[in-house]
């Protein structure tokens, strides 16, 4: 019997299609004969208990120019799925919670959720990080601007980000004597309300990163 995979990811049609993990494994799945079937997370709903979804078959190919074509989207269940990979980027905001709620459902019923629900509740990627302090620079996450100051003056050269973000996105490095530190720091943290992180700038992040 053919194996059905559904994925739960942002827009198809905006991924960056030269570096985008998932499509690489879509690619594998469907080279295995598997069938795709995709949904963002708007299109997940619960209905009398049950985790269902409007889905569309996917398939995929290898052209930058055109990649993915999408069937008619149908209503069914999530269990008629035999694994659901869950690969929504950030911000880890309530509608990301929301949908793994839903996959969590049916995930109760026998479908396989890739990664774990609770699991990528559980697990902030940059804080999950500092279980491994041998393998990162040093380090701060903390809300109170007052202690983040205190970092940077101790290592001078120095990233601030957003514990929810992405791709870049508002992230600030942060020099002796830079007079927006304040300001970046009031951002960020809405004033205090909201923890982000700090490291010591690794000046070896030009030649690439490694995950």
């Amino acid at each position: 019997m053919t194996i059905k995979i559904g994925v739960v990811m942002d827009p198809i049609s905006r991924i960056q299609f030269k570096k985008d993990s998932t499509m690489a494994m879509l690619w594998a799945a469907q080279a295995r004969d598997w069938q795709l079937y995709y949904m963002e997370p708007g299109d997940l709903f619960l209905e009398q208990g049950k985790a269902r979804a409007s889905m569309s078959h996917l398939t995929v190919f290898h052209d930058p120019e055109s990649w993915y074509t999408l069937g008619n989207a149908q209503v069914e269940d999530l269990t008629e799925l035999d694994a659901i990979l869950m690969r929504k980027d950030p911000p880890f905001d309530n509608e990301y919670v929301y949908a793994t709620y839903m996959l969590e459902a049916a995930e109760r019923e026998g479908t396989l959720i890739v990664n774990r629900c609770h699991s990528l509740r559980d697990c902030n990627e940059k804080v999950f990080a500092t279980q491994f302090p041998q393998c990162c620079p040093p380090l701060l996450v903390s809300s109170d601007t007052r202690r983040l100051k205190a970092f940077q003056t101790e290592h001078g050269d120095v990233i601030f980000k957003p514990l929810d973000g992405m791709g870049g996105a508002s992230i600030f490095r942060v020099k002796p004597g830079d007079p927006n530190l304040n300001v970046i720091l009031e951002t960020l943290t809405h004033f205090g309300k909201r923890t982000i992180m700090a490291q010591r700038f690794i000046p070896e992040i030009t030649e690439g990163d490694k995950r």
